[in-house]
């Protein structure tokens, strides 16, 4: 992620740590590690958090795959030392470029957030049950 970008996503999400104030690194949504998540423990439903704060973005992109000297692998690296070595495939989506703040409904969810939302859960093959669209309490849109 550009660090324009990245800079652009932690101030909007307020990406700083809670003691220390230190900004958080931000990145598109880790697919691999995702799946490799839900490997180990088995996922029923997953939470999407903070939705709102790609509402901006012309363009939003999930890393799919992990290369590694140029070559696909199809497991989690399990050292630092394969992980340092690791290049990131990335699927590009359009964004919606439309608040979602105020939405409590899926399907009131611009249609590109809709989209980026069922593509997680296929990737994942796991359901999303809540979405985040907001820092109110109420902020937050329940799927199923």
């Amino acid at each position: 992620m550009e660090a324009a970008l990245g800079n652009e996503i932690r101030t909007r999400g307020h990406e700083y740590g809670v003691t220390t104030g230190r900004p958080r690194r931000c990145g598109w949504l880790d697919m691999v590690m995702l799946r490799y998540v839900n490997m180990i423990n088995g996922l029923t439903g997953v939470a999407l958090t903070k939705l709102d704060i790609l509402d901006t973005q012309p363009t939003i992109k999930i890393g799919v795959a992990y290369k590694i000297d140029g070559k696909k692998i199809n497991y989690f690296p399990a050292t630092e030392e394969e992980m340092v070595k690791v290049e990131v495939e990335y699927i590009s989506m359009p964004g919606w470029q439309a608040s979602t703040e105020n939405v409590r409904t899926f399907s009131n969810l611009p249609p590109n957030a809709q989209a980026y939302c069922r593509k997680i859960e296929e990737l994942m093959e796991v359901p999303i049950k809540w979405i985040g669209v907001g820092s109110d309490r109420d902020a937050i849109i329940t799927v199923y």
